[in-house]
């Protein structure tokens, strides 16, 4: 398969979601660069209080699924403000690249890299996880974390993170899903509808971020609509394991 695999623009429609609304698709960047311009200053609190804490778990495990060591390097997409690269360098992970395609995010990381003097040990790139100006080949692990649902094009996303992987290297996402056991759905939608954008005012001092962050969750692709364009894009021997009962879920595949 060829390095240089893209999404075909003749086949893609000219709007796409953000959260229940349909904009133009060169409208959604900047959209969803202001939610984040607006909720990085407090996004690790919003963070623990959105999932009560549990994100937390869901990262631990995330991090233990890229099997950390020190001969191997990650790119972290969507890394914003740094736990997945932070998580990864602690755990004895080689070179990280904490990327994101926004600056307001990737200054939190980057302050929070210094308090943790991690700082030398990661590189910081803004860039677009669907052009990533990374050579071929060049890394052993992709990562990204509660971000691939903000992406325009998620499928040009995944094509990225296959070509910049050496062979026999590992792209994993960890995002919210599909809840999987029924007597949570109803709980789970009155906690994000009712609760997140109220508390999201009185925290944050914005509510329609944290809308938008509800409504993106839903629109998500599910577990194997996501596993499938994963296979589209490349990527062999994909798996997923539900966090949660489906209410995150992590995906695994490898480029052979």
């Amino acid at each position: 398969m060829s390095d240089n695999m893209s999404s075909d623009p003749a086949s893609s429609p000219r709007t796409t979601d953000f959260g229940f609304r349909s904009v133009g698709l060169a409208e959604k960047k900047p959209m969803v660069r202001a939610v984040f311009d607006s909720v990085a200053p407090r996004y690790d609190i919003m963070n623990d209080v959105m999932s009560l804490g549990i994100h937390r778990v869901w990262k631990r495990n995330f991090i233990q699924a890229l099997g950390p060591r020190p001969h191997l390097s990650l790119l972290d997409l969507a890394g914003g403000t740094g736990d997945i690269s932070f998580g990864w360098l602690r755990a004895g992970g080689g070179p990280a690249i904490l990327s994101d395609i926004n600056a307001s995010m990737l200054a939190v990381g980057h302050t929070r890299a210094i308090d943790r003097a991690l700082v030398n040990r990661l590189r910081f790139l803004v860039a677009d996880a669907e052009h990533l100006p990374l050579p071929d080949r060049s890394v052993e692990r992709v990562s990204i974390a509660f971000g691939l649902r903000n992406c325009t094009d998620k499928a040009a996303v995944l094509s990225e993170a296959r070509r910049v992987l050496k062979p026999g290297g590992r792209f994993l996402c960890l995002e919210f899903s599909r809840v999987q056991v029924a007597a949570l759905a109803p709980i789970y939608d009155a906690w994000s509808f009712g609760v997140l954008p109220r508390l999201g005012q009185a925290i944050a001092g914005d509510s329609a971020s944290y809308q938008y962050l509800a409504e993106s969750i839903r629109q998500f692709p599910d577990q194997e609509t996501l596993a499938q364009m994963m296979r589209d894009a490349g990527l062999r021997r994909v798996a997923v394991r539900n966090l949660s009962g489906g209410i995150a879920a992590i995906h695994s595949g490898w480029r052979l």
